[in-house]
């Protein structure tokens, strides 16, 4: 079997920082904080964070924060909730939380709390499920989770469960293995999970494993490693992991690795990013992998780093 190729990914997801103008640099400018949330973790899940110099990242994070207290996906860019939790993440990562002004990001996060319980992304208004666990996730975070109206947020997420147990991005929007984290996620971490119907939910869970052994986000959809994040996290949280064959999921991973200039794909043979990368490695540690840290399925942090947060050690 395939091995993985820890020094290679290492060594990549340090290039694609170093190479400014490179093609992948360029397309991922706007989103440059969530590229260092899923490099660095992934870095870390690996036992290589020391690669970088952490100074520096924290000082390019706090230029990205705005007066609102909110944080832009890169310098200049908007203030989004997306890019402010992934800032909370590195910070977390980093054992740096210290240099957040708490208040300010927090009621930045909480502003954003619509009366139905909802959030919206940014002052522009778009509601999204995934807003709603990334909210919840980054206030627990920084524990000001009583900043915010709980009851309401976790209600406004059982309005968007559907008939077949999953969940979509709004009331009656399709179910989708991304959005089922999100809800799953937002429940696990408001002690919510008695509302998941389990076996139900489970069961169109391990419906996406096709016959490769990768999973998929929709019915009919070609598998793709993200979502041995998504699916998996989601069925850790619900208790049916064991439903899914774990042997031909990490086989999978493996395959869609770039094993000589490092990075994982989407698929076997596609070109690589550090979105799959991150990913595909977090994949493997919900998978038990050897050599990778455990990683923490609702907060999507490692289980060292949530421990130091919530129980100081």
């Amino acid at each position: 079997m395939v091995e993985l190729a820890v020094d290679k990914h290492v060594k990549y997801i340090i290039s694609v920082e170093q190479k400014k103008d490179s093609f992948e640099s360029v397309v991922m400018e706007h989103l440059r904080m969530n590229g260092a949330y899923w490099g660095l973790t992934t870095l870390d899940l690996l036992g290589k964070l020391d690669a970088v110099d952490s100074n520096e990242v924290i000082e390019w994070i706090m230029q990205c924060q705005h007066e609102s207290g909110g944080f832009a996906g890169n310098i200049g860019h908007d203030p989004h909730i997306l890019y402010t939790l992934s800032a909370v993440q590195v910070l977390a990562l980093l054992d740096k939380l210290n240099v957040l002004d708490v208040d300010k990001v927090s009621n930045y996060v909480a502003g954003l709390q619509n009366e139905d319980g909802s959030f919206s992304g940014d002052m522009w208004g778009e509601v999204d499920t995934r807003f709603s666990y990334i909210a919840l996730c980054c206030l627990s975070l920084l524990h000001c989770l009583d900043k915010i109206n709980v009851e309401n947020a976790v209600n406004y997420i059982l309005s968007c469960k559907n008939v077949d147990g999953g969940f979509g991005c709004t009331p009656g929007g399709e179910s989708h293995a991304g959005q089922i984290f999100c809800c799953v996620g937002a429940l696990a971490i408001t002690g919510s999970l008695h509302h998941v119907d389990k076996d139900l939910l489970g069961w169109w869970l391990c419906e996406r494993q096709v016959k490769s052994g990768g999973l998929n986000g929709r019915p009919e959809k070609l598998p793709d490693v993200c979502y041995s994040w998504w699916v998996l996290s989601s069925l850790i949280m619900i208790d049916r992991v064991h439903w899914i064959n774990k042997e031909k999921l990490v086989k999978f991973i493996l395959n869609c690795q770039d094993t000589e200039n490092g990075g994982i794909s989407d698929r076997p043979d596609d070109a690589v990013d550090v979105f799959h990368t991150y990913f595909g490695v977090a994949g493997l540690s919900l998978l038990e992998y050897p050599g990778i840290k455990a990683i923490d399925p609702a907060y999507a942090l490692p289980v060292d780093v949530v421990n130091k947060i919530f129980f100081g050690r």
